[in-house]
C-alpha cells in the first residue's frame, strides 16, 4: 500500500508539474525578442498594462484589408502604444483580386510614415480563388507597389503551409514572418531563412482580455531588421 501511495504520490506531482509546464510560454523561458499583433478582434486594450510587460518589445496592428476595409481600433491603438513605448508596426491584409491601386491608398491613408518604427507588413493568407500564377502576379504587384511607395520592402506575414503550398521562391527578396502554431520551429520546404515566427495564436498578456498573436525573431535577427526609416519618406497615393 505504501509503494502504491507513493506511486500515486509521485504520478500527481508529474501531472502538476506539466500543467504549470503548459502554462510556460516561451517569452517566459527565452532571450528572444518579443512582440504581438493586433487588431479590433481584441477589442479594448489597455496600453498602460501592456507596455509594462518588457518582453514584449513590439506590435504589429492591422491598419487596413482589401481597398475600403479599415480598422476601428487601428488609429487609437498606434497612439497608445507609442505613448507606452511599444515599437509600432502596422499592416494590410492583401486582397488579390480586390484592385491594388484601391488597396494601396486604402493603407496608406492609415499607415503614415511619422507613426512607424517598423517596416510595413503585408498579410497573405488567401488566393481568393485565383490560379496560383495569377495570385503570384497580383502579389508581386502590389509588393512593389508597397516598396515604391514606402520605400523600404514590406515585411511578409503568412502561414508555413500556405508559403510551402503557393510561395515557394516568390519571396526571396523579403524578410518573412511564418505563423505555426507548434512547438518546434518553422522549417520551411525550401529551407529560406525566416526572420520572425509567430508561435500562437492564443497567447495571453495583461491588458488585455481576449487571445493575442504572439511572436518572436528568429535566431540571431533583431528588431533593428526591420526599423522603418523615415528618412527615406514616401510617396503619396
Amino acid at each position: 500500500m505504501k509503494r502504491i501511495a507513493t506511486l500515486l504520490l509521485f504520478i500527481s506531482m508529474v501531472i502538476v508539474a506539466n500543467a504549470q509546464y503548459a502554462d510556460v510560454q516561451c517569452e517566459d523561458t527565452c532571450t528572444h525578442v518579443h512582440g504581438i499583433d493586433l487588431s479590433h478582434y481584441q477589442g479594448e486594450v489597455f496600453w498602460e498594462a501592456v507596455g509594462e510587460n518588457t518582453k514584449n518589445a513590439y506590435v504589429y496592428l492591422k491598419a487596413t484589408e482589401g481597398g475600403n476595409n479599415i480598422d476601428p481600433t487601428y488609429q487609437l491603438n498606434i497612439q497608445l502604444a507609442n505613448k507606452y513605448g511599444l515599437k509600432v508596426g502596422s499592416y494590410h491584409f492583401f486582397r488579390p483580386k480586390t484592385n491594388l491601386t484601391l488597396q494601396l491608398q486604402n493603407f496608406m491613408t492609415q499607415c503614415r510614415p511619422k507613426d512607424q518604427d517598423l517596416i510595413p507588413m503585408i498579410d497573405i493568407e488567401t488566393k481568393s480563388g485565383l490560379s496560383t500564377e495569377a495570385f503570384c502576379d497580383s502579389l508581386h504587384k502590389f509588393l512593389g507597389m508597397v516598396e515604391e511607395a514606402y520605400h523600404q520592402k514590406p515585411l511578409i506575414y503568412t502561414g508555413a503551409n500556405f508559403y510551402d503550398h503557393y510561395l515557394v521562391g516568390q519571396l526571396d527578396n523579403y524578410k518573412i514572418m511564418i505563423a505555426q502554431y507548434t512547438s518546434r520551429e518553422p522549417v520551411l520546404k525550401d529551407g529560406r531563412d525566416i526572420t520572425m515566427w509567430q508561435y500562437t495564436g492564443k497567447g495571453r498578456i495583461n491588458g488585455i482580455n481576449t487571445f493575442v498573436d504572439k511572436s518572436r525573431m528568429m535566431g540571431r535577427h533583431g528588431l533593428r531588421e526591420i526599423r522603418f526609416r523615415r528618412d527615406t519618406g514616401s510617396k503619396r497615393p
